[in-house]
């Protein structure tokens, strides 16, 4: 007979007010966040503050609505359907989605990089075109 006590996080707790409040405000979007803090500060301004300073340390001010996923979002695609077929196959797609984004990020910063590298190269060469025998303009102080 097993009398081993279940750890505490075996047990599904159900969200505390402001749990739910913070799921539904991001089902909602940043639309959302910003009326209640707008409203926050219309009616109890120390309400408002606080929704401000919490979407400062969260990130929810300065990120974007479609790169970060909601914690319902993330709870439903965690969620097992009951077949593991299905389940295997959608946690090697959601991998192999990863990986491509991954590839597609690295490309993008490569493709970045290679346009800097050119508008830089463009100023260097107007700027040897501009100057009389290609000297620059020497920096002060500087010993040659």
């Amino acid at each position: 007979m097993n009398t081993a006590t279940p750890s505490p996080i075996a047990y599904d707790r159900q969200p505390g007010i402001f749990a739910k409040a913070e799921m539904w405000l991001d089902e909602r979007g940043k639309g959302a966040w910003i009326a209640a803090m707008v409203l926050g500060f219309i009616f109890v301004w120390p309400v408002g503050l606080a929704l401000l300073l919490y979407m400062i340390w969260s990130k929810r001010m300065f990120s974007k609505s479609c790169t970060k996923m909601t914690r319902s979002a993330a709870r439903h695609m965690n969620k097992s359907s009951g077949n593991s077929a299905f389940d295997a196959y959608k946690a090697e797609t959601l991998r192999r989605l990863e990986e491509e984004q991954d590839k597609f990020e690295d490309f993008l910063e490569r493709l970045r990089e290679a346009k800097d590298k050119a508008e830089f190269d463009q100023f260097m060469n107007d700027r040897a075109k501009s100057t009389p025998n290609g000297d620059h303009d020497e920096e002060p102080n500087r010993p040659a």
